[in-house]
């Protein structure tokens, strides 16, 4: 089971996940490619919940991704913002498929959608799974998830002495936001220390390059940390530079507990990890704020497999699990983690990316026979 995170919502907005409301409304989101066929599973499963937990859900159908911006002219229409803000207590969002070059009006769907419901934290649990071969791994990398270049503000220009172009990016860093992600993170640390004994939070930067950014980023971090002693003192606290931090998770992942990292660094370390537990198919994430939680698949698109039915929906199972951790149930979550670590430990029934021959509704099927 991917620790408690609910534990963590309550320092964004107390009471959301103490309250655990036993009838939830949740957007449905599945952009494009395989998100069409990962989201599904996703509903499945929570339909599975009713009996035992006394969950029910309401589920709204909602657009976005690039498909419907070739549609509607919109990556991310107003209807969808309008329906998350007023109805939802939390969403499954699958993946966009966005051009490697510049289509003029679009832009990412999913990075809007953090700016405007201000989910500004995003968690995303690596954990193997006892009794593989995988090498034991624990993490759980919590990104900014509202600044740094992802804040899109580009400018290309013609250099006056060269005659050439120049394309230049802003990267933001703010103390307010870094104040936000460090306590988040030094909670989910704070409840693993009261799960395990013992917790580590990771700061990773590269404030010896980038000395005002990044090194706001060091300083607001570790102070969050120095000024809550009475409450995080029995947290470790580390720092890495993200190139030394990139060969240690590789070489040394059992060391790593929670990660903080900007933005940018947060999602290439992610990602990355995802080769340490067998495939991106398997990495879940929480994109979390003060009124709802979204989870997300760390996977893309995967034009190459759209349509196939052999997407991996482990790793939407898993955000299912996360957005209802962090929903204040536990106990489901709980029982959906459990599925999903013994289909992995079994190996029987799995998608092609872990080197099985089964379709994305064959191991949805043997999951929900699990929980059942």
């Amino acid at each position: 089971m991917f620790r408690n995170a609910s534990f963590s919502l309550t320092s964004c907005r107390r009471g959301l996940a103490s309250k655990a409301s036993k009838k939830l409304t949740i957007g449905l989101i599945p952009g494009d490619g395989i998100g069409k066929e990962v989201i599904p599973a996703g509903k499945q499963i929570l339909q599975n919940l009713n009996a035992k937990h006394g969950l029910s859900f309401d589920f709204i159908d909602l657009e976005a991704g690039f498909q419907t911006f070739l549609d509607t002219g919109k990556a991310l229409p107003d209807e969808t913002i309008k329906v998350l803000k007023k109805q939802c207590q939390g969403a499954l969002f699958g993946s966009v498929q966005s051009p490697t070059t510049k289509v003029e009006g679009y832009s990412s769907p999913i990075v809007a959608l953090r700016k405007a419901m201000g989910l500004y934290a995003n968690v995303r649990p690596v954990k193997s799974v006892s009794g593989t071969n995988d090498r034991p791994v624990d993490m759980i990398i919590v990104r900014e998830n509202t600044e740094d270049l992802y804040i899109k503000i580009e400018k290309t220009y013609i250099d006056p002495v060269t005659g050439t172009r120049v394309a230049e990016a802003t990267k933001r860093i703010s103390e307010i936001a870094t104040r936000r992600i460090a306590t988040i993170a030094l909670d989910i640390a704070l409840q693993r220390l009261h799960n395990n004994g013992r917790a580590t939070l990771t700061v990773t930067h590269k404030s010896n390059v980038l000395s005002q950014t990044d090194g706001l980023f060091r300083e607001v971090c570790k102070d969050v940390y120095e000024s809550n002693r009475d409450k995080y003192g029995g947290i470790t606290y580390n720092e890495q530079i993200v190139d030394s931090m990139v060969y240690r998770m590789f070489k040394e992942p059992e060391c790593f507990d929670v990660v903080v990292a900007p933005n940018l660094y947060g999602d290439i370390l992610s990602d990355g990890a995802a080769a340490l537990v067998g495939s991106l198919g398997v990495v879940p994430s929480a994109n979390v704020g003060p009124e709802i939680v979204i989870g997300e698949p760390c996977h893309g698109s995967a034009p190459d497999i759209a349509g196939k039915g052999i997407a991996n929906p482990i790793a939407t199972i898993r955000s299912t699990a996360l957005m209802l951790e962090f929903l204040g149930h536990n106990n489901a979550s709980r029982d959906i983690h459990e599925a999903v670590d013994a289909n992995i430990r079994e190996g029987k029934i799995s998608t092609p990316d872990l080197g099985g021959k089964s379709s994305t509704q064959e191991v949805t099927d043997d999951i929900l026979a699990r929980m059942s």
